[in-house]
């Protein structure tokens, strides 16, 4: 083969590496509910990016009267985000997340720990006047292979 059709070669092998690399794929659990206007997450570039979840069940659409059970079923929906996408909550690089109430804060994070081990994510906790539905709390996560 001469260099020129090498370089050709190449070329076309980069730039298909290039289009199948920056593609975006969905990620939705099957237990997620269908027809909701956002992705539960997308995978791109090997990044995968969470919608912010609330702790609401899956199956009953309802959220836990007890905050710390809202904040689990938060981090369990999740964590089916991640491992949809071949990921787990160790792959998690950035976490946001959303309180309707400051105070609630030390009882947020004592859950929260129990889902990340050393060295945890980066992390911002931010207090809003208002989340969908009757939330506290909303969870988004982003995660790298």
């Amino acid at each position: 083969m001469d260099l020129r059709r090498a370089k050709t070669a190449l070329l076309i092998l980069l730039l298909a590496c290039g289009a199948a690399w920056g593609e975006k794929r969905l990620i939705h659990p099957k237990q997620f509910p269908a027809g909701r206007p956002f992705s539960p997450g997308l995978l791109v570039d090997g990044t995968l990016y969470v919608s912010g979840q609330i702790g609401e069940d899956l199956k009953t659409r309802k959220i836990p009267e007890e905050f710390e059970a809202e904040v689990r079923q938060c981090l369990d929906n999740i964590g089916l985000v991640l491992k949809e996408g071949g990921m787990s909550f160790e792959d998690v690089v950035s976490v946001q997340v959303y309180l309707t109430d400051m105070d609630l804060f030390p009882r947020m994070n004592k859950v929260y720990v129990t889902y990340f081990k050393e060295p945890r994510p980066t992390r911002t906790t931010v207090g809003v006047t208002r989340l969908a539905a009757p939330a506290r709390a909303e969870i988004t996560m982003t995660a790298r292979r």
